[in-house]
């Protein structure tokens, strides 16, 4: 089987990836599998943004829907962690193509108004049944609801390296999907509509199918990160339904080249390591780091990954 540059650089940067936990510091280990569990949702993100054109200020709920989709029956009800990471990724599905029909009625400014309104009537709702979610304090999954046998393996999500992998597995899933998409007839008629929605529908193709196809994914697999994020750190509170996860997934994607199948990733690294370094000096790490985001996007204004491409490596996917 013969592979291209861009299958090859994805295959490489899984092996690196894959290699780096044996050499890391422990804290070091778990910041990137956290930031390999929100690469993944920031990768739905990517798909729904940079390869459909559609700027959604409500994925914040679709995160959520899947981390307390999962929580909620580990906690509550006792269930295993693969059913539990099943609900998750169905409550995610389930809720993206019920919002979708209701918001892909809408375009360009009105869809970002309508999705932010619905995710903070997810977060309102999350809060008002306090009883159940526990609201801003949330819920702290136990040991044994993290704790399995599958195929007769038994797995522990307690364990460091278990964790690791388990969120490494996920973002490859991610990557794949991405890829995959990109590369088939639908992910060619997605971009069409982001370049020219009214020549894409004169063309014969249902646009609100396609767009509905690729929120159902984006928020597929941004259910499967909130759920992952329950299940691997077991916590689950108000705080990942709140308006700052929609804008989180939009600023990954927007660093690390929106379009672009590694630039999610690329993204949640320099964000999330840029923060956890300059908070290490400073309060007012937030301002530091928006002049360097600010910066950035001036010399790389498609973002690092997207800049590179138009500049120098067309072939990067």
């Amino acid at each position: 089987m013969s592979f291209d540059r861009a299958t090859l650089l994805c295959l490489g940067l899984l092996v690196v990836l894959f290699a780096v936990q044996f050499v890391l510091p422990e804290y070091e280990r778990l910041i990137l599998t956290r930031v390999l569990v929100l690469a993944t949702f920031a990768s739905g993100y990517n798909i729904l943004y940079g390869y459909t054109g559609l700027l959604s200020l409500g994925h914040s709920m679709f995160f959520a829907a899947g981390l307390y989709g999962a929580g909620l029956p580990a906690y509550h009800l006792g269930w295993s962690a693969p059913a539990a990471l099943l609900a998750g990724i169905s409550t995610g599905l389930v809720l993206a193509l019920l919002v979708g029909a209701v918001a892909l009625r809408a375009s360009g400014v009105a869809f970002m108004i309508v999705t932010m309104m619905f995710a903070q009537a997810f977060f309102l709702m999350i809060l008002y049944f306090g009883g159940v979610t526990r609201g801003d304090e949330g819920l702290t999954l136990l040991e044994a609801s993290r704790q399995f046998t599958l195929i007769g393996f038994s797995v522990d999500l307690t364990s460091a390296a278990v964790r690791f992998n388990l969120a490494l597995l996920l973002f490859s899933i991610a990557l794949a999907v991405t890829l995959t998409l990109v590369r088939s007839p639908s992910g060619r008629v997605l971009v069409a509509i982001r370049e020219n929605e009214d020549r894409t529908r004169m063309l014969g193709y249902d646009s609100f199918r396609y767009k509905l196809f690729a929120l159902a994914l984006s928020g597929a697999l941004a259910g499967a990160a909130g759920a992952a994020y329950a299940l691997l750190f077991a916590y689950v509170g108000a705080t990942f339904a709140s308006i700052q996860y929609s804008i989180f997934p939009l600023l990954w994607t927007l660093l690390g080249g929106a379009g672009t199948a590694i630039g999610p990733f690329l993204g949640t690294l320099v964000m999330t390591l840029l923060i956890d370094r300059i908070s290490e000096y400073t309060s007012g790490y937030l301002l530091v780091v928006g002049i360097l985001l600010v910066l950035l996007i001036l010399f790389f204004p498609r973002g690092i990954l997207g800049s590179v491409r138009d500049r120098w490596l067309p072939w990067l996917p």
